[in-house]
């Protein structure tokens, strides 16, 4: 464009500039990039510019410089009235302030005043406002000093509430404000503090506390016992009317705890008096109060559970005295009675489905506890004391509403094994009374001697009291030593039964149980263990039979006794009866068969002391003399059990029978014992002069049962326990094998007793010995032909047991 027409583009740019539009710098680009020199050229067409503007300048100047020469004229023309009036002006500006100087300080005195008294009126104002607030805050700090964490707690609700809002624009209600939260974290911690302190406090004191509550449960049922026991002797009712042991140690058991419940009156006290419950109310209050209610019932029940297994924990060692199990149970009481008197002063805290739960849970833990600890107890004496103390606890639980039949449930178990220690202890006081017992009729020299004897034993004979003394009451010491410690052991047993809420029929049932028990199995094995003692002789023996009648006897007089302890009578249904009748009977069959047992022992001693010479020739004439021994010890023996002191007709009978019966069995096992001898093994040969001499003794058994020794006896009874061996023996001496072969297997067979093993046994001895000596070899004709009938005979009862055999 420069190109074609230079000069205009200059003036473009010229009027771009004096235009004063910014930037100009494209526009001076323009300018110097177009084409060569054109800064000089534009520069030129500048100056040729500024000098067209200077000359426009200069005409405008001299177009007005008149009117400018006139105003500096008017100007000097006012100058010097404008410096009087300037005079003029400051002196009266100085009059003024010489005359407001008064003025002015009186009007700042009274602004300031003004602006005190606006102050002081706000100052009031904010004062009044705040001093509530002040006062408030000053309570909450007096509070907290004086630990009412309850009503400090109230008052902060009320300076947040109230006060507060009222100074929120106050620093110092914005600290106050900012301390509030501190302050009610500390009340939690103070509140919980307590709590954990309180906590501690009725964990060390819950056996106190328990033994309080027992003792006030034991005092309350001593008084309803006495209340009872007044009117059943007002209205003539007793429970004991032929014995009145235990009435009268009930009386003084009565009499003892009422005297030491006077004596200890002011001590006892309750719950409330030994616990300071301040502590769980107010933290449970603060906590309400902060809205964390549910925080503090977790925290609470949970250490109360844990402090609950604490107290159901049970030392090692608490089977051992009672004072253990009373420690045991008067904290668990303690700890209890604590939640019931919770569970009733506050609302919520604990709920009668959480104690029932935690006294579920204490109950199973109890019961197994117990289960476990009181079968180490063997004393029946401790669980006698355990079962007093398990009542207690029972009742004084059951009061505060705490069901309790499963504790009762357990004392079942423990009374079977109360039972059971009774049962031992009763073992040795019957193995002390059968140890000490002479097993002699009981000497009675006076009147005084046989009444003081009846009284403690049920014994009536009117022909032993129509008899002049001195006299024998047929029984031994033991009768009534043992009569008197059934009754000391129904006494003991119905200790155990009191008190357990059960009926008169439980408690009957019960006694006639444990009696039972006692008659059957430790009775008679002490009967039994003695019976089978050595030092028991056959005498000792007879004597304890008549014991045993005598015992029996009695059972009728115990179902007396315990129906008048009990008042069930014994027709009534389902009664338990004593089984002595069973007792007794299997003891008289043991000592009886011990009698035999002995006698037969005895015969056995006798008889290994038999020398016999088997291969005699000739027999001496005599029985031998171990056998006469042993018919005079029986016949001294015999006549001992027949001449016992009875003093009564069933006596009589009874020990008759005994010596019938002992007779029978030492005849037997005499005849027994020979035909051993006989048929002996090791017996390889006999000669005819022994089997004589054999013959001989056998005879003087035969005249032994036929004399009687005991009377009683039909016909020739005793004399059949030998007929096995008369007739083997006859058959020997006469010789008459003819007569045997031919009659074996009849009826009337007069060797029918004698078995052809028997004969045959002892006719090879008899063989051996005539082929080892060679005897009938030496004699007549008439011996050797004995000699080959004896092998005749032989060969024919071979044939004879071996055709039995094939029988068979």
């Amino acid at each position: 464009m420069l190109e074609e027409d230079p000069d205009q583009t200059y003036e473009n740019v010229l009027a771009e500039i004096q235009s004063f539009e910014l930037p100009i710098e494209a526009t001076l680009r323009s300018v110097y990039d177009d084409q060569p020199n054109a800064h000089k050229k534009f520069m030129e067409k500048l100056d040729a510019c500024i000098r067209n503007h200077d000359k426009e300048i200069e005409k405008m100047c001299n177009f007005h410089h008149q009117g400018f020469v006139d105003a500096i004229t008017e100007l000097l023309k006012v100058r010097t009235d404008a410096e009087k009036l300037k005079v003029q002006v400051t002196d009266t500006n100085r009059r003024f302030q010489d005359a407001g100087k008064e003025v002015i300080v009186q009007t700042e005195d009274i602004i300031r005043c003004r602006i005190q008294q606006r102050n002081i009126t706000t100052v009031v104002e904010k004062l009044q406002l705040c001093l509530p607030v002040l006062e408030m805050y000053s309570k909450l700090k007096e509070q907290m000093s004086t630990k009412r964490y309850y009503s400090a707690l109230k008052t902060m609700e009320q300076l947040e509430n109230v006060y507060f809002p009222r100074v929120s624009q106050y620093r110092f209600c914005q600290l106050m404000i900012e301390n509030l939260p501190k302050l009610r974290e500390d009340i939690k911690e103070i509140s919980m503090s307590d709590l954990k302190d309180f906590l501690e406090s009725i964990r060390k004191h819950s056996d106190k506390i328990g033994e309080t509550a027992m003792k006030q449960a034991q005092q309350q049922k001593i008084f309803t016992v006495t209340l009872q026991k007044q009117n059943n002797v007002k209205f003539g009712k007793t429970m004991y009317i032929n014995d009145r042991i235990p009435e009268e140690r009930n009386e003084i058991v009565l009499k003892h705890a009422f005297e030491e419940e006077d004596e200890n009156e002011e001590e006892v006290l309750t719950v409330q008096d030994l616990v300071d419950f301040s502590p769980v109310y107010q933290c449970l209050h603060i906590y309400s109060v902060l809205g964390d209610e549910e925080t503090f019932e977790n925290y609470y029940r949970k250490q109360r559970k844990k402090q609950a297994r604490l107290v159901l924990q049970p030392q090692s060692n608490m089977h051992e005295t009672v004072d253990g199990y009373r420690r045991y149970f008067t904290q668990i009481v303690g700890f209890f009675v604590v939640e019931d008197h919770i569970l009733h002063v506050t609302q919520g805290l604990v709920t009668r489905a959480y104690t029932d739960e935690l006294w579920n849970m204490a109950l199973s833990k109890i019961i197994a506890v117990l289960r476990a600890h009181s079968s180490y107890c063997t004393d029946p004496d401790l669980v006698l004391e355990l079962k007093n103390l398990i009542v207690i606890f029972a009742d004084t639980l059951q009061g505060y509403g705490f069901p309790v039949n499963r504790l009762f449930d357990l004392l079942f178990e423990i009374r079977d094994q109360y039972n059971e220690t009774l049962l031992k202890k009763w073992a040795g006081v019957f193995r002390d009374i059968f140890e000490e017992d002479n097993y002699s009729p009981i000497p009675i020299v006076s009147e005084e001697e046989y009444r003081a004897i009846i009284s403690k034993f049920p014994f009536q004979d009117p022909d032993l009291e129509k008899q002049p003394f001195p006299k024998k009451l047929p029984m031994s010491q033991s009768v009534p030593h043992i009569y008197i410690q059934v009754k000391e052991f129904i006494y003991a047993s119905l200790k155990f039964s009191e008190s357990l809420h059960r009926s008169s029929t439980e408690i009957d049932d019960m006694l006639r149980k444990s009696t039972n028990l006692l008659l059957t199995r430790t009775l008679s094995s002490c009967l039994l263990n003695l019976i089978k003692k050595p030092h028991i002789g056959l005498t000792e023996l007879v004597q304890i039979i008549i014991n045993t009648t005598h015992l029996e006897q009695a059972c009728k007089y115990l179902e007396d006794f315990i129906t008048n302890i009990t008042n069930i009578s014994q027709e009534t249904v389902h009664t338990t009866r004593l089984y002595g009748l069973s007792t007794f009977k299997d003891a008289r069959h043991a000592a009886e068969g011990e009698i035999y047992t002995k006698l037969n022992q005895k015969i056995d001693e006798f008889v290994q002391l038999a020398d016999y010479d088997w291969t005699m020739s000739e027999p001496d004439g005599r029985a031998s003399g171990y056998l006469m021994d042993l018919i005079n010890f029986l016949r001294s023996i015999f006549q001992v059990f027949t001449h016992l002191p009875t003093n009564s007709s069933d006596h009589a009978a009874m020990s008759g029978k005994v010596a019938q019966t002992a007779c029978m069995s030492a005849c037997q096992h005499l005849s027994t014992s020979l035909m051993q001898m006989l048929l002996d093994s090791e017996l390889k040969q006999i000669s005819m002069g022994a089997v004589q001499q054999f013959n001989l003794d056998v005879i003087q058994c035969e005249l032994f049962a036929s004399s009687e020794p005991v009377p009683g006896f039909q016909g020739d009874t005793l004399q059949l326990a030998f007929i096995d061996l008369r007739q083997l023996l006859d058959l020997f001496m006469v010789w008459d094998w003819s007569t045997y072969l031919a009659d074996y297997g009849q009826p009337a067979s007069k060797y029918l007793r004698v078995n052809p093993n028997t004969a045959l046994t002892l006719l090879e001895k008899m063989k051996d010995t005539s082929k080892k000596n060679n005897i009938f070899a030496q004699f007549r004709k008439n011996d050797r032909d004995k000699q080959k009938l004896i092998e005749t005979v032989v060969k024919q009862l071979r044939s004879l047991v071996n055709g039995m055999s094939q029988h068979t």
